[in-house]
């Protein structure tokens, strides 16, 4: 028997998720994809498909438009709205051949398109070109989760901020929400307060854990960590929106923040979204120099700093949600 510290991992197949209400159309595909070396499933109609997608997340989507209950454009859009669903492609089949129709499959977030008949050569080569898009957004990942698992060893160098990141990621995501953003702006927000304070591993643990105030060179140390975070995570193709926030998000409404010094609307909206919920949660929250402000005294020095040191907009969302969660009991 293998020892499991040796054995290499299994390799499984790509998934194609074939979604047509015709029986013979997803017969036909799956025979033309027969010496593809792939794994392919079938969903009838967009329900059942996305409760496949749920059930295990394939490489690519060839969907039929035209179904009945929930069309085939609806499906994409919901499969693009999802957090992974993003990078998943989406070729969209279909019978109609009116320009419109392929508008509509692009406006709903298709990644490519083809008409029925479907003929077996072009499917062949558009499902192989796919399936190496997937692969490579898949690589895109891997290293976002490189970036993921820096982060999360620099929060584990203090106990004190154990699991900061992460409620920071949610608390931006909800008041941004609140605000009205855009889907990529909230995964944007999620994905830059997880990996916000990165930078952080360049700076020596004696600074970071130091239990009193810090002098001049550890501070100038200190407020380095930005810098280094957006140098760290530049390199990601995937993490173009998340810079501003990684470089900024100590950056004072007034002007007086850093490295920058940028003020008001020239510090990017997302950034001052996250120095909001930054602040809040070191405010509530035991620290090596002091201890955890309650609900209502962290809810007081927000309101004090609005338009000095954060966002004013930003504050009143967050304060707001946070003063209706100690009404119901919930903070």
């Amino acid at each position: 028997m293998t020892n499991s510290i040796g054995r290499q991992p299994t390799y499984s197949a790509p998934l194609v998720l074939v979604v047509d209400d015709g029986e013979m159309n997803r017969a036909l595909v799956e025979a033309y994809l027969g010496d593809l070396d792939c794994r392919i499933r079938t969903a009838e109609d967009g329900p059942t498909a996305l409760a496949a997608i749920d059930a295990e997340s394939p490489d690519l989507v060839l969907l039929d438009v035209q179904m009945p209950g929930m069309d085939g454009y609806e499906v994409c859009r919901r499969i693009k709205a999802r957090p992974r669903g993003r990078l998943l492609p989406v070729v969209m089949i279909t019978a109609l051949d009116h320009p419109k129709d392929r508008v509509l499959a692009l406006e709903a977030g298709a990644d490519d398109f083809m008409s029925k008949p479907v003929d077996r050569v072009e499917l062949v080569a558009r499902v192989r070109s796919a399936l190496r898009l997937k692969a490579l957004y898949d690589n895109l990942d891997s290293a976002d989760q490189v970036i993921f698992s820096l982060a999360a060893a620099v929060e584990a160098k203090d106990a004190y901020t154990e699991r900061h990141t992460h409620r920071v990621a949610e608390t931006a995501r909800h008041v941004g929400e609140k605000m009205g953003l855009s889907e990529r702006a909230l995964d944007a927000l999620y994905r830059g307060g997880i990996i916000h304070d990165i930078g952080k591993i360049g700076v020596p643990d004696a600074v970071l854990l130091k239990p009193g105030p810090l002098d001049a060179r550890e501070l100038a140390s200190m407020r380095m960590h930005p810098i280094i975070g957006e140098s760290i995570v530049r390199p990601l193709r995937s993490g173009a929106s998340l810079l501003p926030i990684i470089r900024h998000h100590h950056e004072h409404f007034d002007g007086g923040g850093y490295p920058d010094g940028l003020a008001r609307r020239a510090i990017p909206h997302l950034a001052r979204i996250v120095a909001v919920c930054d602040a809040y949660d070191a405010l509530v929250t035991d620290r090596p120099y002091r201890r955890a402000k309650s609900v209502d005294e962290a809810i007081a020095i927000l309101n004090d700093g609005a338009g000095h040191q954060w966002d004013p907009e930003a504050v009143e969302v967050l304060t707001s949600e946070m003063s209706n969660m100690r009404t119901l009991g919930v903070a």
